[in-house]
This record gives structure tokens, C-alpha cells and sequence, in this order.
């Protein structure tokens, strides 16, 4: 099922803490506290976009070398979910066996870890989806996993030509999905889509704590 935006709530980040990196999901924290995964291509710009959201700049650790992190890295905001920094996918310069193996570490994760409620794919707006990309997003989809996509680096673009590029990379996804994902434009250097990213957070955690 996929989450569709809820009510804006506004959120404040007052404290952002790594925690722990895991090489399994068994690893990963014991509580029951809700999950937010970020996985995208090596070079995403993934770091720069959780210590952006976290307003914390040396949070995630960010790499001129693409394909560094190796591990599920856990972070605790405000004492009351956690963000999880997953590894990139889809990167050649990788032996075969380092990436079958964070790949079955990537697919357990997502499909065992019960507290994971969205898993945020980051893709580069300037070069859209690639064939990783997309079937990584249909396999989430397949799965049932609730999914957005963080649409990285708009600076890079401008406003317009950002947008323009939005649009037609969501409308090609239309030959196999009949309710498309949400999805967010970013900056990490101008903080665009901050707010509304975790907006979108916040909003899920009330839903779900309203479920109880």
C-alpha cells in the first residue's frame, strides 16, 4: 500500500543522534519505535540530504568516494523515530560478492523489519530514473512496501527546469503504476523540499499513533 501526504504538521528537529551500524537487520535496535530508510545510487547525495533534514552537518558521513556505506546505519531524532541510512545500490566498481551481500542485507532489511514504515528512494533529478532505479522501485512496489521518491541535487537544474524533469520522469512511471508514489524535490545546499519531507514524516507518525 502507498501512503498518500496526510495533513502537513510541521517538525522540529531538536536532537539527532547516530546510534548504531548493523551488518544484519537481526542487529538493528530492539525497540519498537518507527523507521525511516534512505537508499538511493551510490552518489545520490544521500548523506548530504539526512544531515540536511537532521540539520546536523556531520551526522551522515559524506564521501567524495562513492559506495561507502556498507552498513544499516540507525540515527535516533528526538527521542522518537529512528532515520536508517541504508547502503547504496548499483554501484559496478564493487566486487560481485560485497554486492550480492549488501543486497541480501538491503532486501531482509526492507521485507523482515516490522518497525520500517517508508522507505525514501533518493534519485538524481538530473539523471532520472536508471534501470536500477526502476526496478528497484517496482520491486518495492511488488512488495508492498510504502514508498516516496526524494528527487536529489534540483539546484543543479533551477526551479522550472527541476520541475519539467519531475514531471516526465513521474509520468513514465505511469506504463506500469496506476497511483504513483509521492514524491519530493531537494536541494541538501539550498534545504529545498526540507520541511516537506519531514512534514511527510511527521504526519505518518501521527496516523500510526493515532492507530495505536
Amino acid at each position: 500500500m502507498l501512503r498518500q501526504n496526510i495533513t502537513n504538521e510541521s517538525m522540529e528537529i531538536k536532537k539527532s543522534e547516530f546510534v548504531i551500524s548493523s551488518a544484519t537487520w537481526t542487529q538493528c535496535p530492539k525497540d519498537v519505535k518507527h523507521e525511516y530508510a534512505f537508499i538511493g545510487r551510490s552518489n545520490v547525495g544521500k548523506s548530504s540530504l539526512i544531515n540536511m533534514l537532521c540539520n546536523h552537518k556531520g551526522l551522515a558521513k559524506t564521501s567524495a568516494t562513492p559506495g561507502k556505506t556498507l552498513l544499516i546505519n540507525h540515527f535516533i531524532i528526538n527521542n522518537e523515530w529512528y532515520l536508517v541510512d541504508l547502503p547504496g545500490y548499483g554501484y559496478a566498481k564493487r566486487s560481485k560478492s560485497v554486492q550480492q551481500k549488501l543486497e541480501q542485507m538491503i532486501t531482509s532489511y526492507i521485507l523482515q523489519r516490522r518497525q520500517l514504515v517508508n522507505v525514501f528512494v533518493l534519485i538524481d533529478i538530473r539523471h532520472g530514473f536508471m534501470t536500477v532505479d526502476r526496478e528497484f522501485i517496482d520491486w518495492l512496489g511488488r512488495s508492498g512496501i510504502p514508498f516516496s521518491i526524494v528527487f536529489t541535487k534540483a539546484d543543479k537544474l533551477g526551479p522550472m527546469k527541476a520541475k519539467q524533469s519531475v514531471e516526465t520522469y513521474m509520468e513514465s512511471l505511469k506504463d506500469t503504476w496506476e497511483e504513483l508514489p509521492p514524491y519530493f524535490i531537494t536541494s541538501s545546499d539550498k534545504k529545498t523540499g526540507r520541511d516537506e519531507v519531514l512534514d511527510y514524516i511527521e504526519s505518518i507518525n501521527k496516523e500510526l499513533n493515532e492507530e495505536g
